[in-house]
């Protein structure tokens, strides 16, 4: 090797490399764009990217986010996380992510305005050269988790999420010591711009139990509150992922978490710049993402969309808007039509009275707007309604299961119209027994089958009387008109063969005993022919009239 040579391989060995260490970000060697960290896997890669391709000079002012995407088994770059979403730098500011000796990332530009940082505070860490030094580490879990000299964990990307909900991470509501701590699933803008959009999926803070899926503040969809349950389920999205959703109880907080089966593919939940929630999967044999599931489903659970005291029915092979039992649809036309906002309306007003009662509905995803009511037993719960005119549902669940401090229990009421309800399908550990208010409810009888009965018994019985006031009325007036005409002859007249006796003879049995005929001259003289005057009724077999 001449001397040339050797120089030159000295100048390389010398150089930094192309990309930071390893999977890891340490003090003192910043990550700038066009360089990456990628996880101990390969699974995910952090670094500067830029939400579009295009690079025409109108354009070149790219902006740069900091953010973390697939790495290895997906070519196409699929960001999961973005730090800077309300402060893009530019392809020309030279942005840097750096690690400070107070344990912060920051993100900032190459005049050092700081574009985002991670706020940590409160945090001691030794400053000699000699001494350990935080790190920030990205995980194989694509969560990016900066931690401090003695290995805990300071801050992390899981509790600062974008628009995706990673295996392993958690959307939870926090109580106790770390209340007001929630997190939300943020859209992107445009599938193009990463910065917030308007639709967002988080645990609602009103109650700490249940998850929308809003736009803005208008609530989109609405998941049931929490019945207490520990696993939610057991998803199977295709032949080779199945998903394991769980719900987690403990004295901080309650968090949603899901898993993925051994050696599923990539998968995600994510919240769309569309407005939807989806579960996708990527396909290697496609090269593309698969929606596996998206939410809202059908259009009958759209938050609100069934109206008042309407119910999306998931029990039917296509999903569609019913009235809750004892309620009949506002605009029966409307809702013919398939349009179900005015939703429904009672049968019978409440009296708040004797005959007021509870019928019970179960497998039914709770209704919103409910009110929880702190430390009640199933039968308080129940009295609690009874005794408030006003209360028109209740429903109940045990948390003792779960929750191993404080109220074990979850009484809602509802003091007002019902709204946002659904028939779950089979045995759906979500679905709540719902307690709706009727009138005409007593000691467990349900009036209004009795009445229902009635009503349909009711013209059985007047068609049946109707039709045998008929053959008496006309056996009635050929009996007088034969005694009037001929009445000391006992003949037979002759119809079509068929021989009828006018009386009973002597000795002869019941059986030869048949019902007279009638000419049709003779009823239609006898009604002035059909006259509405002489009309006396009307019942399924025609009308009646008098002679």
């Amino acid at each position: 090797m001449d001397r040339s040579a050797a120089v030159l391989l000295l100048l390389l060995l010398l150089l930094p490399p192309p990309c930071a260490p390893d999977d890891r970000l340490v003090l003192d060697k910043p990550l700038t764009a066009g360089t990456t960290i990628v996880s101990g896997g390969g699974g995910f890669a952090l670094g500067f990217f830029s939400p579009t391709t295009d690079s025409t000079p109108a354009n070149n002012n790219n902006k740069l986010y900091l953010g973390i995407w697939y790495a290895d088994d997906v070519p196409t770059r699929t960001v999961v996380w973005v730090a800077n979403r309300d402060a893009p730098a530019t392809n020309t500011t030279a942005p840097t992510l750096s690690l400070t000796n107070t344990a912060n990332l920051v993100v900032s530009d190459g005049s050092g305005r700081v574009l985002w940082t991670t706020n940590v505070t409160g945090v001691v860490v030794p400053t000699t050269s000699s001494s350990p030094s935080p790190t920030a580490v990205l995980l194989d879990t694509g969560n990016l988790v900066v931690r401090h000299p003695n290995g805990s964990t300071l801050w992390q990307s899981f509790e600062h999420p974008a628009d995706s909900f990673l295996p392993g991470m958690k959307l939870r509501v926090n109580y106790g010591t770390r209340a007001g701590d929630e997190r939300r699933l943020v859209s992107w803008r445009t599938p193009d711009d990463p910065s917030p959009g308007s639709f967002a999926y988080a645990v609602d803070p009103d109650t700490a139990l249940q998850i929308f899926l809003w736009n803005g503040t208008r609530p989109l969809m609405r998941d049931g509150p929490w019945t207490g349950y520990s696993v939610a389920s057991k998803y199977q999205a295709n032949a080779s992922v199945f998903v394991y959703q769980a719900v987690v109880s403990t004295d901080e907080e309650i968090y949603l978490t899901y898993t993925l089966s051994d050696g599923a593919a990539r998968t995600r939940f994510v919240v769309t710049a569309a407005g939807q929630y989806q579960l996708q999967s990527w396909s290697a044999s496609s090269s593309a993402w698969t929606v596996l599931g998206s939410w809202p489903t059908w259009e009958c659970n759209r938050y609100g969309h069934c109206g008042r005291y309407g119910y999306c029915d998931n029990t039917m092979a296509a999903p569609t808007c019913r009235c809750l039992d004892g309620f009949e649809p506002a605009d029966s036309k409307e809702w013919t039509r398939g349009v179900f906002s005015q939703g429904c309306r009672r049968q019978e007003p409440l009296r708040c009275a004797d005959g007021d009662g509870f019928l019970a509905l179960p497998g039914m995803k709770s209704p919103d707007r409910f009110v929880l009511v702190a430390n009640r037993t199933l039968d308080e719960c129940r009295a609690a309604c009874t005794g408030n005119c006003s209360c028109v549902a209740y429903a109940y669940a045990n948390l003792s299961t779960t929750k191993k401090t404080g109220d074990v229990t979850r009484c809602l009421v509802w003091a007002g119209d019902l709204i946002d309800t659904e028939k779950q399908v089979g045995n759906v550990v979500a679905a709540d027994t719902l307690y709706i208010r009727l009138s005409n409810l007593d000691a467990g009888v349900d009036r209004r089958k009795s009445n229902n009965a009635l009503r349909i018994a009711l013209p059985t019985v007047l068609t049946s009387s109707i039709l045998i006031i008929t053959v008496i009325f006309l056996a009635w007036f050929k009996f007088k008109g034969r005694m009037r005409g001929n009445n000391e002859d006992n003949n037979k007249i002759s119809h079509g063969g068929t021989s009828i006796s006018d009386d009973l003879a002597e000795g002869s049995s019941a059986q030869d005993f048949e019902l007279p005929f009638v000419k049709f001259e003779d009823i239609e003289a006898a009604t002035h022919n059909f006259s509405e005057a002489y009309k006396i009724g009307q019942g399924g077999f025609g009308k009646v009239y008098k002679r």
